[in-house]
């Protein structure tokens, strides 16, 4: 009866979760924005500022910056993102082109190679795309425009956390068994610490350089795309993604620019990660690239965007957790 009663107890909770989804997403929101700002709070606090004006200034500063992020860098990555969807038909057009150029030429070199039903398909599927895209921005902006009071929410939750996270860490603790809270407590904060702190700067040294690396070869929308794959940098294995889709977009322009955006985003991906990463992330993990993955998915399908910036440190916090109640069993 234990494996019934475990998958029984497990779907009632993902039904719990998915009715509660909304509150839970508000408040693991919070939770993590209060994890974040916490390391300039306590650097403020080193400079004997009392913990409520330290909050209230880092807060004040955040806001500031993603104002000021807001009004400079938005509409010219708005610009670029409607000029980018102007031009795709014309980029759609010319990769078209392409393929038969190629088709042509394969023919006069005696190839058996028959790419018709391949450019047929790909007019058809992109200007699919392109139209569930538009609507899908769409229906994004509204859900944004309907998700300001959660954002409130989410702000007003973020200082009380900040205020008096440690009081309710503590209570949810209490619960644990006495021997294990702080192994509990002291894992998922190193989890979550390194996760974030490794992985968030190198996303950012990868928009950055990215971003520079496009605009000084001067591929269309460097700008976008670079920040783009910067974004995707946030998430193991969104690096590679976002190169290929951007080398796919520009190929379809001209291949031979679909390919330099190819060499020069592996260039600096494989220089980042294996000169830069190891020095900020060291071994975070752990884990396999393929557990990683699962916990990926399994993330994204219980809990959206959120679950899939929290998928990895969870699951590195699982691992950690299992192999310190492996050890005492081993050394027995």
């Amino acid at each position: 009866m234990a494996l019934p009663l475990l998958v029984l107890n497990v779907w009632v909770a993902l039904q719990i979760l998915a009715y509660l989804q909304s509150l839970v997403t508000i408040f693991a929101s919070a939770a993590l924005l209060a994890f974040i700002l916490n390391y300039p709070v306590k650097a403020l606090q080193r400079f004997r500022v009392p913990r409520i004006a330290a909050v209230l200034a880092i807060l004040l500063f955040g806001v500031s910056l993603v104002a000021l992020v807001g009004i400079s860098l938005v509409p010219v990555l708005l610009d670029q993102g409607n000029e980018l969807f102007r031009r795709l038909p014309e980029w759609i057009e010319s990769g078209t082109l392409q393929l038969q150029a190629f088709q042509r030429w394969a023919i006069a070199q005696r190839w058996s190679i028959d790419l018709t039903h391949w450019i047929s398909q790909l007019e058809d599927r992109l200007a699919t795309q392109l139209q569930a895209g538009g609507s899908q921005i769409l229906e994004l902006l509204l859900s944004t425009v309907g998700g300001l009071f959660n954002l409130l929410l989410t702000g007003v939750v973020t200082f009380y956390l900040l205020i008096h996270g440690d009081q309710i860490w503590a209570g949810l603790l209490q619960s644990l068994p006495a021997s294990h809270r702080e192994q509990v407590r002291v894992a998922l904060r190193q989890n979550f610490h390194n996760y974030f702190v490794g992985q968030f700067s190198l996303a950012f040294l990868m928009g950055i350089t990215m971003t520079l690396a496009f605009v000084f070869i001067q591929i269309p929308f460097g700008l976008l795309f670079g920040l783009g794959v910067g974004v995707l940098a946030i998430f193991p294995f969104g690096t590679p993604l976002g190169i290929a889709l951007v080398a796919s977009l520009t190929a379809l322009k001209s291949i031979w620019l679909g390919l330099r955006v190819l060499a020069v985003g592996i260039l600096i991906d494989q220089c980042i990660e294996n000169i830069v990463a190891p020095q900020i992330l060291g071994k975070f993990t752990g884990l396999n690239p393929v557990w990683i993955l699962a916990a990926l998915l399994l993330g994204f399908k219980l809990g959206g965007l959120l679950g899939l910036v929290t998928a990895v440190p969870l699951a590195s916090f699982a691992k950690t957790m299992l192999n310190q109640y492996r050890l005492p069993s081993h050394s027995r």
